[in-house]
């Protein structure tokens, strides 16, 4: 028995690893999140036993409740693909279950995705680092947990590029403290909607302006000076650029 985490990437198909496809072909059971794409699910065997435990506001399954399916599951079946969005470790909870699967003797393989921090920013054209403009680049959630969250004071760094998942609802907080960090408040930004899909959408302000945007999660945040460049051309949603100098 054998647990599959599996990295469903930002949402089109086309960006699967291999690997993720062939036990989506041939699981026994697929454990996934509320926002994996339906062009993604549909790669899943037509015998597989599908269970949704996406997270929704005041409706979700626990986390500890998806652990113990997770385990409950492994225990009645050979192959069960937990399907995450983006990768599995990166804020996807991915090393909560693997070390509850782990404590109930449950081998763990991990297929690793390509997680939204990097894709929404490379599909709009938007290069994470870039010689001259960033040297590093720094990925965080917007979210709060149990009452705690980012000290984005202390991440306004001029020459580094901040990546915000799960930022959209308290972009005013992260801007507001950005500015009290030091941050100018024409530094650019960037907020990439629905990365990868028909419905992709990028819009492009100042960090003073970030709070006044009509945007809507999913979505990823870029803040610095490498979000005022839009280096590529998206021709299909399958990461294929026509670059222009």
């Amino acid at each position: 028995m054998t647990v599959y985490l599996v990295g469903a990437g930002p949402g089109d198909a086309d960006l699967l690893t291999i690997r993720a496809a062939q036990l989506l072909a041939s699981a026994d059971v697929v454990v996934h999140d509320r926002l994996i794409s339906e062009e993604v699910l549909s790669l899943v065997g037509s015998n597989a036993r599908r269970y949704d435990v996406g997270k929704i506001p005041g409706l979700s399954h626990s986390q500890t409740q998806i652990n113990e399916l997770l385990v409950t599951l492994a225990r009645q079946h050979d192959c069960v693909v937990r399907l995450k969005g983006g990768d599995p470790f990166v804020f996807g909870r991915g090393g909560e279950e693997a070390q509850r699967l782990g404590d109930a003797g449950i081998a763990v393989e991990i297929v690793p995705g390509i997680t939204s921090a990097f894709a929404g920013p490379l599909l709009a054209g938007i290069p994470v680092t870039h010689r001259g403009l960033s040297h590093g680049v720094t990925i965080v959630t917007g979210s709060t947990v149990q009452g705690s969250s980012v000290d984005f004071t202390a991440l306004a760094n001029a020459d580094l590029t901040l990546v915000v998942l799960m930022g959209v609802a308290r972009r005013a907080i992260i801007t507001e403290q950005l500015l009290e960090g030091g941050l100018d408040p024409s530094t650019p930004v960037a907020v990439v909607e629905w990365a990868s899909t028909e419905q992709q959408r990028t819009v492009r302000a100042r960090l003073d302006g970030l709070p006044g945007l009509d945007v809507v999660s999913p979505a990823v945040l870029v803040i610095g000076a490498v979000a005022a460049l839009e280096l590529g051309r998206i021709t299909e949603f399958a990461s294929t650029f026509a670059f222009s100098s």
